[in-house]
Protein backbone atom coordinates (compact mmCIF):
# COMPACT_ATOMS: atom_id res chain seq x y z
CA UNK A 1 0.00 0.00 0.00
CA UNK A 2 1.29 3.38 -0.75
CA UNK A 3 1.95 5.69 1.90
CA UNK A 4 -0.54 8.59 1.60
CA UNK A 5 -0.21 12.29 3.67
CA UNK A 6 -3.95 13.36 3.94
CA UNK A 7 -5.56 16.44 5.92
CA UNK A 8 -7.57 12.82 7.41
CA UNK A 9 -4.05 12.03 9.08
CA UNK A 10 -3.07 15.03 10.12
CA UNK A 11 -6.02 15.13 12.21
CA UNK A 12 -5.66 11.83 13.44
CA UNK A 13 -1.78 12.53 14.50
CA UNK A 14 -3.06 16.03 16.42
CA UNK A 15 -5.97 13.75 17.89
CA UNK A 16 -3.48 11.43 19.59
CA UNK A 17 -0.40 11.30 21.01
CA UNK A 18 2.88 9.58 19.25
CA UNK A 19 3.18 8.05 23.13
CA UNK A 20 -0.78 7.02 23.14
CA UNK A 21 -0.36 5.67 19.78
CA UNK A 22 2.74 3.43 20.74
CA UNK A 23 0.45 1.88 23.80
CA UNK A 24 -2.19 1.30 21.61
CA UNK A 25 -2.64 -2.58 21.93
CA UNK A 26 -4.39 -4.72 18.57
CA UNK A 27 -4.36 -8.02 20.73
CA UNK A 28 -6.81 -6.65 23.58
CA UNK A 29 -9.31 -5.49 20.89
CA UNK A 30 -9.37 -9.09 19.38
CA UNK A 31 -9.41 -10.36 22.45
CA UNK A 32 -12.66 -8.24 22.68
CA UNK A 33 -14.03 -9.70 19.24
CA UNK A 34 -13.53 -12.80 20.17
CA UNK A 35 -15.95 -12.95 23.56
CA UNK A 36 -18.36 -10.32 21.86
CA UNK A 37 -18.45 -11.63 18.24
CA UNK A 38 -17.01 -15.19 17.52
CA UNK A 39 -18.10 -15.20 13.77
CA UNK A 40 -15.71 -12.39 13.18
CA UNK A 41 -12.93 -13.75 15.31
CA UNK A 42 -12.88 -16.97 13.12
CA UNK A 43 -12.50 -14.21 10.37
CA UNK A 44 -10.19 -12.26 11.71
CA UNK A 45 -7.98 -14.98 12.75
CA UNK A 46 -6.60 -16.28 9.03
CA UNK A 47 -5.32 -12.82 8.81
CA UNK A 48 -1.99 -11.03 9.09
CA UNK A 49 -2.51 -8.14 11.53
CA UNK A 50 0.40 -5.17 10.45
CA UNK A 51 1.09 -2.01 11.80
CA UNK A 52 1.18 0.67 9.61
CA UNK A 53 1.23 4.31 9.13
CA UNK A 54 1.41 4.00 5.26
CA UNK A 55 -2.32 3.84 5.41
CA UNK A 56 -4.58 6.86 7.19
CA UNK A 57 -7.21 4.28 9.06
CA UNK A 58 -7.18 0.42 8.20
CA UNK A 59 -7.36 -1.97 5.50
CA UNK A 60 -7.64 -5.42 4.09
CA UNK A 61 -5.04 -6.51 1.03
CA UNK A 62 -3.77 -9.60 0.13
CA UNK A 63 -0.05 -10.08 0.15
CA UNK A 64 2.27 -12.63 -0.58
CA UNK A 65 -1.25 -15.18 -1.61
CA UNK A 66 -2.18 -14.08 2.66
CA UNK A 67 -5.13 -11.97 4.02
CA UNK A 68 -3.59 -8.81 5.38
CA UNK A 69 -5.15 -6.51 7.70
CA UNK A 70 -3.26 -3.15 7.54
CA UNK A 71 -3.96 -0.36 10.61
CA UNK A 72 -2.87 2.45 11.93
CA UNK A 73 -2.06 2.98 15.55
CA UNK A 74 -3.20 6.77 15.62
CA UNK A 75 -5.92 6.06 13.96
CA UNK A 76 -7.00 3.13 16.55
CA UNK A 77 -6.34 4.62 19.56
CA UNK A 78 -8.06 7.77 18.77
CA UNK A 79 -11.44 5.00 18.89
CA UNK A 80 -13.34 4.42 21.37
CA UNK A 81 -13.50 0.06 22.27
CA UNK A 82 -16.91 -0.59 20.34
CA UNK A 83 -15.34 1.92 17.22
CA UNK A 84 -12.24 -0.43 16.94
CA UNK A 85 -14.91 -3.71 17.39
CA UNK A 86 -17.43 -2.28 14.25
CA UNK A 87 -14.52 -1.10 12.55
CA UNK A 88 -12.94 -4.93 12.66
CA UNK A 89 -15.99 -6.16 11.52
CA UNK A 90 -16.30 -4.08 8.54
CA UNK A 91 -13.23 -5.04 7.46
CA UNK A 92 -14.39 -8.92 8.13
CA UNK A 93 -17.05 -8.70 5.97
CA UNK A 94 -14.92 -7.05 2.85
CA UNK A 95 -13.39 -10.28 3.38
CA UNK A 96 -16.48 -12.65 3.43
CA UNK A 97 -17.53 -11.11 0.75
CA UNK A 98 -14.57 -11.17 -1.57
CA UNK A 99 -14.12 -7.56 -2.31
CA UNK A 100 -10.02 -7.43 -2.04
CA UNK A 101 -10.12 -10.60 -3.99
CA UNK A 102 -12.12 -10.09 -6.96
CA UNK A 103 -11.06 -8.21 -10.53
CA UNK A 104 -10.75 -4.50 -9.83
CA UNK A 105 -13.76 -2.83 -10.58
CA UNK A 106 -13.59 1.11 -12.18
CA UNK A 107 -13.73 3.51 -11.26
CA UNK A 108 -12.51 2.36 -8.65
CA UNK A 109 -13.42 5.28 -5.83
CA UNK A 110 -16.80 4.09 -7.46
CA UNK A 111 -16.60 0.49 -6.05
CA UNK A 112 -15.07 1.68 -2.68
CA UNK A 113 -17.87 3.79 -2.08
CA UNK A 114 -20.39 0.78 -3.03
CA UNK A 115 -18.72 -1.59 -0.63
CA UNK A 116 -18.71 0.39 2.41
CA UNK A 117 -22.52 1.45 1.83
CA UNK A 118 -23.49 -2.16 1.40
CA UNK A 119 -21.07 -3.54 4.67
CA UNK A 120 -22.15 -0.85 6.53
CA UNK A 121 -25.62 -1.29 6.29
CA UNK A 122 -25.67 -4.54 8.04
CA UNK A 123 -23.32 -3.18 10.88
CA UNK A 124 -23.84 -1.13 14.25
CA UNK A 125 -23.43 2.11 12.70
CA UNK A 126 -24.34 3.95 16.28
CA UNK A 127 -20.30 2.75 16.82
CA UNK A 128 -19.33 3.46 13.24
CA UNK A 129 -15.98 5.36 13.19
CA UNK A 130 -16.07 8.78 11.39
CA UNK A 131 -16.10 8.29 7.63
CA UNK A 132 -19.07 5.12 7.56
CA UNK A 133 -21.20 5.71 4.33
CA UNK A 134 -24.47 4.52 5.40
CA UNK A 135 -27.93 4.31 3.17
CA UNK A 136 -29.89 6.28 4.37
CA UNK A 137 -28.04 8.60 6.75
CA UNK A 138 -26.79 11.87 6.47
CA UNK A 139 -23.03 12.59 6.55
CA UNK A 140 -21.50 14.54 9.65
CA UNK A 141 -20.53 17.88 7.89
CA UNK A 142 -19.68 19.84 11.04
CA UNK A 143 -15.93 20.06 10.13
CA UNK A 144 -16.42 21.21 6.82
CA UNK A 145 -16.01 25.16 7.04
CA UNK A 146 -15.73 26.71 3.42
CA UNK A 147 -19.10 27.35 1.92
CA UNK A 148 -18.71 25.91 -1.60
CA UNK A 149 -17.40 23.04 -0.09
CA UNK A 150 -20.27 22.31 2.20
CA UNK A 151 -22.58 22.78 -0.63
CA UNK A 152 -21.00 20.02 -2.83
CA UNK A 153 -20.88 17.90 -0.03
CA UNK A 154 -24.49 18.52 1.06
CA UNK A 155 -25.60 17.56 -1.51
CA UNK A 156 -23.97 14.25 -1.85
CA UNK A 157 -24.96 13.86 2.05
CA UNK A 158 -28.66 13.66 0.53
CA UNK A 159 -28.38 11.69 -2.05
CA UNK A 160 -26.96 9.22 0.30
CA UNK A 161 -29.44 10.07 2.68
CA UNK A 162 -31.93 8.75 -0.12
CA UNK A 163 -30.65 5.35 -0.61
CA UNK A 164 -32.04 2.29 0.38
CA UNK A 165 -30.32 0.07 3.24
CA UNK A 166 -29.54 -3.61 2.54
CA UNK A 167 -28.36 -4.17 -0.94
CA UNK A 168 -25.54 -5.69 -2.46
CA UNK A 169 -22.14 -3.79 -3.60
CA UNK A 170 -22.83 -4.53 -7.42
CA UNK A 171 -26.41 -2.70 -6.75
CA UNK A 172 -24.80 0.52 -5.42
CA UNK A 173 -22.46 0.64 -7.79
CA UNK A 174 -24.47 0.50 -10.33
CA UNK A 175 -26.58 3.11 -8.56
CA UNK A 176 -23.56 5.34 -8.79
CA UNK A 177 -22.73 4.69 -12.17
CA UNK A 178 -26.14 4.86 -13.35
CA UNK A 179 -27.24 8.42 -11.95
CA UNK A 180 -24.96 10.80 -13.67
CA UNK A 181 -25.59 13.77 -10.75
CA UNK A 182 -24.49 11.67 -7.97
CA UNK A 183 -21.56 10.15 -9.84
CA UNK A 184 -20.29 13.93 -10.12
CA UNK A 185 -20.53 14.35 -6.83
CA UNK A 186 -18.87 11.17 -5.76
CA UNK A 187 -16.22 12.57 -8.11
CA UNK A 188 -16.05 15.71 -7.16
CA UNK A 189 -15.80 14.83 -3.54
CA UNK A 190 -13.69 11.55 -3.07
CA UNK A 191 -11.86 11.70 -6.82
CA UNK A 192 -8.84 12.97 -5.57
CA UNK A 193 -8.40 10.39 -2.56
CA UNK A 194 -8.51 13.07 -0.57
CA UNK A 195 -11.60 14.41 1.15
CA UNK A 196 -10.27 17.49 2.05
CA UNK A 197 -12.39 19.51 5.15
CA UNK A 198 -14.96 16.29 4.01
CA UNK A 199 -15.52 13.41 6.16
CA UNK A 200 -13.30 10.73 4.28
CA UNK A 201 -13.83 7.31 4.28
CA UNK A 202 -13.94 5.20 6.86
CA UNK A 203 -10.57 2.71 5.98
CA UNK A 204 -8.32 1.95 2.93
CA UNK A 205 -9.41 0.01 -0.31
CA UNK A 206 -5.68 -0.04 -1.67
CA UNK A 207 -4.24 -3.31 -3.55
CA UNK A 208 -7.51 -4.67 -4.21
CA UNK A 209 -7.85 -6.41 -7.56
CA UNK A 210 -3.67 -6.66 -7.91
CA UNK A 211 -3.97 -10.16 -8.52
CA UNK A 212 -3.20 -12.08 -11.64
CA UNK A 213 -5.89 -15.02 -12.55
CA UNK A 214 -3.68 -17.75 -11.05
CA UNK A 215 -3.58 -15.77 -7.75
CA UNK A 216 -7.07 -14.42 -7.70
CA UNK A 217 -8.21 -18.67 -8.26
CA UNK A 218 -5.88 -19.63 -5.19
CA UNK A 219 -7.04 -16.96 -2.94
CA UNK A 220 -11.27 -17.22 -3.90
CA UNK A 221 -10.47 -20.91 -2.79
CA UNK A 222 -8.74 -19.87 0.64
CA UNK A 223 -11.81 -17.29 1.49
CA UNK A 224 -14.25 -19.26 1.00
CA UNK A 225 -12.84 -22.47 2.74
CA UNK A 226 -12.55 -19.42 6.08
CA UNK A 227 -15.78 -18.47 5.62
CA UNK A 228 -17.55 -22.06 5.71
CA UNK A 229 -15.09 -22.44 8.86
CA UNK A 230 -16.72 -19.52 10.62
CA UNK A 231 -20.34 -20.63 9.16
CA UNK A 232 -19.32 -23.69 10.73
CA UNK A 233 -18.59 -22.59 13.86
CA UNK A 234 -21.17 -20.16 14.15
CA UNK A 235 -23.68 -22.64 14.04
CA UNK A 236 -22.26 -25.63 15.98
CA UNK A 237 -22.43 -23.44 19.12
CA UNK A 238 -25.19 -20.58 17.96
CA UNK A 239 -22.33 -17.93 18.02
CA UNK A 240 -23.38 -15.65 15.45
CA UNK A 241 -22.93 -12.84 17.61
CA UNK A 242 -24.55 -9.48 15.88
CA UNK A 243 -24.67 -11.00 12.37
CA UNK A 244 -28.04 -10.37 10.96
CA UNK A 245 -30.45 -13.11 10.09
CA UNK A 246 -30.72 -12.57 6.22
CA UNK A 247 -26.89 -12.62 6.50
CA UNK A 248 -26.77 -15.72 8.21
CA UNK A 249 -29.06 -17.37 5.80
CA UNK A 250 -27.24 -15.81 2.51
CA UNK A 251 -24.10 -17.28 4.32
CA UNK A 252 -26.10 -20.83 5.08
CA UNK A 253 -26.12 -21.46 1.28
CA UNK A 254 -22.58 -22.31 1.34
CA UNK A 255 -24.07 -25.82 2.87
CA UNK A 256 -25.85 -26.08 -0.51
CA UNK A 257 -23.31 -28.74 -1.95
CA UNK A 258 -23.86 -30.85 1.43
CA UNK A 259 -25.96 -33.13 -0.69
CA UNK A 260 -24.73 -34.74 -4.22
CA UNK A 261 -27.89 -34.12 -5.72
CA UNK A 262 -27.17 -35.40 -8.91
CA UNK A 263 -25.52 -38.59 -7.56
CA UNK A 264 -29.06 -39.11 -5.00
CA UNK A 265 -31.41 -38.48 -8.44
CA UNK A 266 -29.76 -40.90 -10.59
CA UNK A 267 -29.57 -43.90 -7.91
CA UNK A 268 -32.71 -42.90 -5.82
CA UNK A 269 -35.47 -41.59 -8.97
CA UNK A 270 -33.46 -43.39 -11.82
CA UNK A 271 -34.82 -46.83 -11.77
CA UNK A 272 -38.47 -45.60 -10.72
CA UNK A 273 -38.69 -42.59 -13.28
CA UNK A 274 -42.24 -42.45 -15.05
CA UNK A 275 -42.90 -42.19 -18.55
CA UNK A 276 -45.50 -39.97 -19.88
CA UNK A 277 -46.35 -41.30 -23.66
CA UNK A 278 -48.46 -39.44 -26.27
CA UNK A 279 -48.41 -40.20 -30.09
CA UNK A 280 -47.02 -38.14 -32.86
CA UNK A 281 -46.04 -38.26 -36.44
CA UNK A 282 -43.09 -36.50 -36.29
CA UNK A 283 -42.20 -40.07 -34.90
CA UNK A 284 -41.75 -43.03 -37.07
CA UNK A 285 -43.87 -45.81 -35.87
CA UNK A 286 -41.31 -48.95 -35.60
CA UNK A 287 -44.09 -51.52 -36.41
CA UNK A 288 -46.51 -50.11 -38.81
CA UNK A 289 -44.30 -47.40 -40.34
CA UNK A 290 -46.19 -44.21 -41.81
CA UNK A 291 -49.80 -45.83 -41.23
CA UNK A 292 -50.18 -45.10 -37.62
CA UNK A 293 -48.14 -42.68 -35.34
CA UNK A 294 -45.11 -43.44 -33.73
CA UNK A 295 -45.10 -42.86 -29.50
CA UNK A 296 -42.75 -40.00 -27.76
CA UNK A 297 -41.57 -41.02 -24.17
CA UNK A 298 -41.07 -38.27 -21.97
CA UNK A 299 -39.00 -39.57 -18.93
CA UNK A 300 -39.94 -37.39 -16.00
CA UNK A 301 -38.95 -37.52 -12.12
CA UNK A 302 -41.48 -36.02 -9.63
CA UNK A 303 -40.61 -35.84 -6.02
CA UNK A 304 -42.20 -34.57 -3.03
CA UNK A 305 -40.28 -33.02 -0.30
CA UNK A 306 -41.08 -32.89 3.26
CA UNK A 307 -39.35 -30.39 5.77
CA UNK A 308 -39.11 -31.26 9.26
CA UNK A 309 -39.91 -28.15 11.00
CA UNK A 310 -40.30 -29.52 14.22
CA UNK A 311 -39.55 -27.94 17.66
CA UNK A 312 -36.02 -29.61 17.71
CA UNK A 313 -35.22 -28.36 14.35
CA UNK A 314 -33.61 -25.28 14.91
CA UNK A 315 -34.27 -22.13 12.70
CA UNK A 316 -30.83 -22.20 10.87
CA UNK A 317 -31.06 -25.74 10.58
CA UNK A 318 -34.35 -25.19 8.61
CA UNK A 319 -32.21 -22.61 6.52
CA UNK A 320 -29.40 -25.85 5.62
CA UNK A 321 -32.41 -27.03 3.96
CA UNK A 322 -33.42 -24.62 1.84
CA UNK A 323 -29.99 -23.83 1.02
CA UNK A 324 -29.96 -27.89 0.12
CA UNK A 325 -32.87 -27.62 -1.88
CA UNK A 326 -31.79 -24.57 -3.64
CA UNK A 327 -29.28 -26.26 -5.36
CA UNK A 328 -31.68 -29.13 -6.58
CA UNK A 329 -33.75 -26.89 -7.79
CA UNK A 330 -31.44 -26.16 -10.42
CA UNK A 331 -32.21 -29.58 -11.48
CA UNK A 332 -35.83 -30.72 -11.36
CA UNK A 333 -38.95 -29.30 -9.94
CA UNK A 334 -40.42 -30.46 -6.73
CA UNK A 335 -43.15 -29.95 -4.46
CA UNK A 336 -42.52 -29.16 -0.33
CA UNK A 337 -44.48 -30.04 2.38
CA UNK A 338 -43.54 -28.43 5.75
CA UNK A 339 -44.33 -30.95 8.41
CA UNK A 340 -43.83 -31.71 12.42
CA UNK A 341 -46.81 -33.78 13.86
CA UNK A 342 -48.57 -33.23 11.11
CA UNK A 343 -48.03 -32.35 7.24
CA UNK A 344 -48.98 -29.08 6.71
CA UNK A 345 -50.62 -29.03 3.36
CA UNK A 346 -51.86 -25.19 3.48
CA UNK A 347 -48.15 -23.66 3.36
CA UNK A 348 -47.27 -26.55 0.93
CA UNK A 349 -45.76 -25.15 -2.39
CA UNK A 350 -44.93 -25.95 -6.26
CA UNK A 351 -40.63 -25.21 -5.90
CA UNK A 352 -39.85 -25.02 -10.20
CA UNK A 353 -36.91 -25.37 -11.34
CA UNK A 354 -34.45 -22.28 -10.55
CA UNK A 355 -37.21 -20.44 -9.07
CA UNK A 356 -35.44 -18.52 -6.06
CA UNK A 357 -37.33 -19.39 -2.66
CA UNK A 358 -36.84 -17.65 0.84
CA UNK A 359 -36.58 -19.92 3.28
CA UNK A 360 -40.14 -20.11 5.77
CA UNK A 361 -40.73 -21.94 8.83
CA UNK A 362 -44.85 -22.62 9.47
CA UNK A 363 -44.17 -25.52 12.09
CA UNK A 364 -42.85 -26.05 16.15
CA UNK A 365 -44.10 -28.94 17.18
CA UNK A 366 -43.88 -32.42 17.93
CA UNK A 367 -42.10 -35.23 15.24
CA UNK A 368 -44.39 -37.46 13.81
CA UNK A 369 -42.96 -39.40 10.33
CA UNK A 370 -45.51 -41.77 10.59
CA UNK A 371 -48.13 -38.57 9.32
CA UNK A 372 -45.79 -37.62 6.37
CA UNK A 373 -45.88 -41.71 5.39
CA UNK A 374 -49.77 -41.47 5.37
CA UNK A 375 -49.85 -38.37 3.65
CA UNK A 376 -47.41 -39.62 0.84
CA UNK A 377 -49.74 -42.26 0.57
CA UNK A 378 -52.79 -39.91 -0.27
CA UNK A 379 -51.02 -37.99 -3.43
CA UNK A 380 -48.53 -41.14 -4.36
CA UNK A 381 -50.37 -41.31 -7.83
CA UNK A 382 -48.72 -37.11 -8.13
CA UNK A 383 -44.97 -38.52 -7.41
CA UNK A 384 -42.65 -41.18 -7.90
CA UNK A 385 -41.25 -40.90 -4.39
CA UNK A 386 -40.54 -38.65 -1.93
CA UNK A 387 -37.11 -37.22 0.31
CA UNK A 388 -37.54 -36.25 4.06
CA UNK A 389 -35.21 -33.59 5.07
CA UNK A 390 -34.71 -34.14 9.45
CA UNK A 391 -32.76 -34.17 12.55
CA UNK A 392 -34.00 -38.04 12.80
CA UNK A 393 -35.42 -37.19 16.05
CA UNK A 394 -38.67 -39.52 15.69
CA UNK A 395 -39.79 -43.15 16.16
CA UNK A 396 -39.73 -45.41 12.66
CA UNK A 397 -42.81 -45.21 10.63
CA UNK A 398 -44.28 -47.89 8.47
CA UNK A 399 -43.23 -49.07 5.15
CA UNK A 400 -42.81 -46.67 2.25
CA UNK A 401 -45.12 -47.87 -0.04
CA UNK A 402 -42.75 -45.86 -2.81
CA UNK A 403 -39.18 -45.08 -2.92
CA UNK A 404 -38.08 -43.07 0.17
CA UNK A 405 -35.22 -41.33 1.16
CA UNK A 406 -34.35 -39.48 4.35
CA UNK A 407 -31.81 -36.76 3.94
CA UNK A 408 -30.45 -35.86 7.65
CA UNK A 409 -28.68 -32.83 8.80
CA UNK A 410 -24.73 -32.36 9.46
CA UNK A 411 -24.30 -34.44 13.19
CA UNK A 412 -27.60 -36.20 13.75
CA UNK A 413 -28.70 -39.24 12.52
CA UNK A 414 -31.91 -41.44 12.09
CA UNK A 415 -33.19 -42.70 15.30
CA UNK A 416 -34.07 -46.42 13.92
CA UNK A 417 -32.58 -48.78 11.56
CA UNK A 418 -34.25 -47.51 8.29
CA UNK A 419 -36.15 -50.26 5.90
CA UNK A 420 -34.01 -52.52 3.46
CA UNK A 421 -34.98 -50.29 0.62
CA UNK A 422 -34.83 -46.52 1.98
CA UNK A 423 -32.03 -44.62 1.19
CA UNK A 424 -30.37 -42.55 3.77
CA UNK A 425 -27.97 -39.25 2.73
CA UNK A 426 -26.18 -37.98 5.44
CA UNK A 427 -25.44 -34.52 4.60
CA UNK A 428 -22.17 -32.87 5.39
CA UNK A 429 -20.44 -29.75 6.29
CA UNK A 430 -18.95 -27.57 3.87
CA UNK A 431 -15.43 -28.14 4.42
CA UNK A 432 -15.96 -32.45 5.15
Amino acid sequence: MAKKESTEREFIFDKVSKEEAAAFKLDTHLVNLMIHEPFFSTIIRNMDKIKSEAISTAGVAVKDLSLSLYWNPYFLASLKTKQVRELLKHECYHIIFNHCVQRRQEPHIMWNIATDLAINSILDNKNLPEGGLVPGQALDLSKVKDPKSLEKWKKLSDAIAALPTNKASEWYFGKLMNDPELKELVEDCYGSGEPGDGPGILDDHEGWGDLTDEQRQIMEGKVKEIVKDAVKRADSNNSWGSVPSDTRSMLRKLYKNSVDWKKLLRNFIGRSQRMDKSNTHKKINRKYPYIHPGVKRKHTATLAIYIDQSGSVRNEEVEIFFGALSALSKKVSFHVYPFDYGVDEKNSFRWRRRQNVEPIRTRSGGTCFESVEQHFRKVAGQFDGYLVLTDGGAPKPSKAKKRRCWVVLPGHSLYFEPDRNDVVVQMELPDE
